[in-house]
């Protein structure tokens, strides 16, 4: 008679390693074609320096001017590629940054609306390959929901935190939680202070895609926080919602053609992020995020814009009842 083959211990989890492999060459598979490189040592001047006193106005004032002087110093380098994408972030001398660092990567935090008036502020985490180089495909996506929420309720803004180095999406980092613990702890120090800027008593919501929100499924939140969404997400690094640092409601969309849905959701020995946010069992709330894509989420006329908004505004019956 024969013997049938018995598994061998380890299989399970050899089996899960596998597959946690497989997301990031999946992730690299699609992503590569529209990642572009970043330019690390690109010369740039040091950031400017602001008390917390400093008013709003000086704020901008002072970091459209670090802007204009990395711009320049980009270009007396010949990095002229750099040069002309900082150029574009000035706007014409209207953009709005409570933060500014043209090294490296680069980092900024653009305002878009009036911060000073508004009591719905909508913070936009990104995701992976966020960099000086690729800011103007994060910008229009943060124009695109400023310009949703403020056609429902003109006292709303939007900040765009390019506040953390973002991992590559090629790299071993983006399938870890590493980066995002560190980008974490900065968000997490400067939600506070966003709210004071911001109108009395003003709701603050954290809108975060794919890697980001691992970030932000990561940073504690107090009050002033009432929402968090996540979008495109492989994980967080968590087994629920209920294990968040937060006291806020966790939301979870994805797009029907988002190909983030065919990477594993598992965690081995730190790799990979565990339970799917839009699962059940995760227990976040769920939004309807329509037929798109993993870059289409804040694409104006999408319906997942329109959700996001509405989470934003507190239009949160509707949207839970959007979610097919």
């Amino acid at each position: 008679m024969k013997r049938r083959p018995t598994a061998r211990p380890d299989g399970r989890s050899s089996g899960r390693l596998r597959r946690t492999l497989l997301a990031g060459l999946v992730a690299a598979a699609v992503v590569l074609p529209v990642s572009a490189a970043a330019s690390p040592s690109v010369p740039a001047p040091a950031p400017a320096v602001l008390g917390e006193s400093a008013a709003l106005p000086d704020r901008y004032a002072a970091n459209l001017a670090n802007l204009a002087e990395a711009a320049r110093t980009a270009g007396n380098a010949g990095r002229n590629d750099r040069a002309a994408k900082l150029r574009a972030m000035e706007a014409g001398g209207g953009a709005r940054f409570l933060a500014f660092d043209g090294r490296g990567k680069g980092r900024a935090i653009e305002v878009f609306g009036d911060l000073e008036t508004a009591d719905r502020v909508a913070v936009l985490v990104p995701g992976s390959d966020t960099t000086l180089d690729t800011y103007q495909r994060f910008r229009a996506g943060a124009l695109a929901l400023d310009q949703r929420l403020r056609a429902g309720h003109p006292r709303s803004a939007v900040v765009a935190w390019l506040g953390y180095d973002t991992p590559d999406t090629v790299g071993p980092a983006v399938l870890t939680t590493g980066r995002a613990d560190g980008a974490a702890a900065e968000l997490g120090a400067f939600l506070p202070r966003l709210a004071r800027l911001a109108a009395p008593q003003a709701h603050l919501s954290l809108l975060c895609h794919s890697y980001g929100s691992v970030v932000c499924a990561r940073t504690g939140t107090g009050s002033e926080v009432s929402d968090i969404a996540l979008f495109g997400s492989p994980g967080t690094g968590s087994g629920s919602a209920a294990q968040l640092p937060t006291r806020a409601r966790v939301w979870a969309g994805r797009g029907a053609a988002d190909w983030i849905s065919g990477v594993p959701h598992v965690r081995i020995a730190g790799v990979g992020f565990g339970t799917d946010p839009v699962d059940p069992a995760f227990g976040a709330l769920p939004f309807a995020a329509g037929s798109g894509g993993h870059s289409d989420y804040l694409k104006p006329g999408t319906e997942s814009l329109d959700n996001l908004a509405g989470i934003v505004l507190g239009d949160s019956p509707e949207v839970s009842r959007a979610h097919a």
